[in-house]
């Protein structure tokens, strides 16, 4: 009786987007710029991949001249836009601040390409959400983000607290019989009295 040969599976194709981007102009204009070499060594990284199933997404995700604050790049935009109508599997990047450098933004973008199952790779820093020493990682930089979050709102918090102790209005509806101090009124606005009633307007 003849054996028989199993044939492993081909692997299911991953669909990698890679992301570059670089804070200034400068130099965007020449033949091989810092763009360039981001997505040349990412392609790379992706062709050593194959075994995988990985395969480059064609369109290319870069902002030259944007910062990396906050995420009002177009870029970005169309890369997110992308990874919601369920075009990319991963997302690769030469370094984790060519994505983003504002903690609380990675976080939203995390979960983002959590909710739909996208995985995020940094070729020059072994972040890779695919492995358990990956996750682990962006759990600890979400958990930093949220730390974040609640120190920025205990403070807010706390300063409303002392500027009513000191008698300042905060906003929100004035107690009754109670008049607002014309003094604290936003700039730009309008303070009057209206049959014993306190209007405030652009």
């Amino acid at each position: 009786m003849a054996a028989t040969l199993s044939v492993a599976p081909a692997p299911k194709p991953v669909r990698c987007a890679i992301y570059t981007r670089k804070s200034t102009e400068d130099g965007l204009n020449q033949d091989f710029n810092s763009l360039d070499a981001q997505r040349e060594s990412a392609e790379a990284y992706i062709l050593s991949q194959r075994h995988g199933g990985w395969t480059l997404v064609p369109t290319q995700y870069s902002d030259g001249g944007y910062t990396g604050a906050n995420i009002d790049r177009p870029g970005v935009r169309q890369l997110l836009a992308d990874i919601e109508a369920g075009k990319v599997d991963c997302v690769v990047v030469y370094k984790v601040d060519r994505l983003s450098r504002s903690l609380i933004d990675f976080s939203k973008m995390m979960e983002l390409f959590e909710k739909h199952g996208v995985c995020f790779v940094s070729i020059t820093q072994q972040f890779n959400t695919n492995t358990s020493l990956g996750r682990l990682t962006l759990n600890i930089l979400l958990s930093f983000a949220q730390f974040e979050r609640e120190i920025i709102s205990e403070r807010t918090r706390d300063k409303q607290v002392a500027s009513r102790k000191k008698g300042k209005w905060t906003g929100g509806h004035i107690l009754l019989g109670y008049d607002l101090d014309p003094r604290v009124v936003p700039l730009g606005y309008l303070y009057r009295k209206v049959d014993a009633r306190v209007e405030i307007s652009p």
